[in-house]
């Protein structure tokens, strides 16, 4: 049975950019929990308040939306990265860098990310077989 729930969740993952909707959410757990980091580590820049937790928080959110909702990923993309960019601010320098890194990281790989795509190995072998076509047979 568990065979068949990984391979269940394999063929889910490949049907959405899961890797950009992972990196955001750690990106934005991550800087809320730079927020509860003690007092003398914080660096105390810009806005505080709300603001500090309400970046990552939407960010966190834009992150299962784009794994929950891949036909919109383009607009929650874009939002994530204005969020991520605003968490420079407000959140600690975006969590210190690290989360700030991820969800820039994440934003990026779900923008980019093309649902038609074929698999791979099925472009690897289409362009060895062009490749070995294109190429002329070696003459002794």
């Amino acid at each position: 049975m568990p065979a068949v729930n990984r391979q269940r969740f394999r063929e889910w993952r490949g049907r959405r950019p899961f890797p950009g909707g992972l990196l955001l959410v750690l990106g934005g757990a991550e800087i809320l929990v730079t927020m509860k980091a003690p007092l003398p580590v914080l660096l105390h820049i810009g806005m505080q308040g709300i603001a500090g937790y309400l970046l990552p928080t939407m960010m966190i959110v834009c992150g299962l939306l784009i794994l929950f909702n891949p036909s919109q990923r383009l607009f929650y993309s874009i939002i994530a990265v204005l969020l991520t960019v605003g968490t420079w601010l407000t959140s600690n320098l975006g969590g210190f860098i690290v989360g700030l890194v991820l969800g820039l990281v994440g934003s990026v790989l779900t923008f980019g990310w093309l649902p038609d795509q074929e698999p791979r190995e099925k472009r690897r072998r289409l362009l060895r077989r062009h490749r070995d076509q294109a190429s002329p047979a070696p003459t002794p």
